[in-house]
């Protein structure tokens, strides 16, 4: 994430932490309901631009496929699936929220996606399709395999 200057935030970062301000705030509240934290993630993913749309969605749907254990929500305002202890397990990033060339797929330390002593924490997606809907769901497998110990 890019800031304008070297003293300030950019406008999406403000965005950002505004919307996990505000996911922070309504999860506390009685009543909020797992299925408001799906529709939230649903409502994120159309909000996108069309590139990125597209790959949320089929992001969306692997996550559903390989990792149906995990549950749907957002995270800074973006897409996100957390375990059953409510651990965020994995993030989509547009590429068009940063004005960056692709949108990531991001797996946090809960997911132990650990290999010798440098691995990385997020896959560029340019496509969700063939191999690379079989590298995700592999990914997603192995993160919640290993979420779980």
């Amino acid at each position: 994430m890019g800031t304008t200057n070297s003293t300030g935030f950019s406008a999406a970062e403000k965005a950002a932490m505004k919307a996990r301000a505000d996911e922070l705030r309504s999860s506390g509240r009685v009543g909020a309901k797992k299925a408001d934290e799906a529709q939230a993630c649903l409502d994120a993913i159309a909000a996108m631009a069309d590139g990125d749309r597209v790959l949320a969605e089929r992001v969306h749907t692997l996550v559903g496929e390989a990792a149906p254990d995990l549950r749907p929500k957002t995270w800074y305002g973006f897409p996100a699936y957390v375990d059953g202890d409510g651990r965020l397990v994995c993030f989509f990033k547009p590429a068009a929220k940063f004005g960056v060339r692709y949108a990531t797929l991001g797996f946090s330390d809960v997911a132990r996606l650990d290999d010798g002593n440098l691995w990385p924490t997020e896959y560029a997606v340019t496509s969700a399709a063939g191999a690379a809907a079989t590298t995700i769901a592999t990914l997603l497998r192995r993160a919640v395999k290993t979420a779980a110990s």
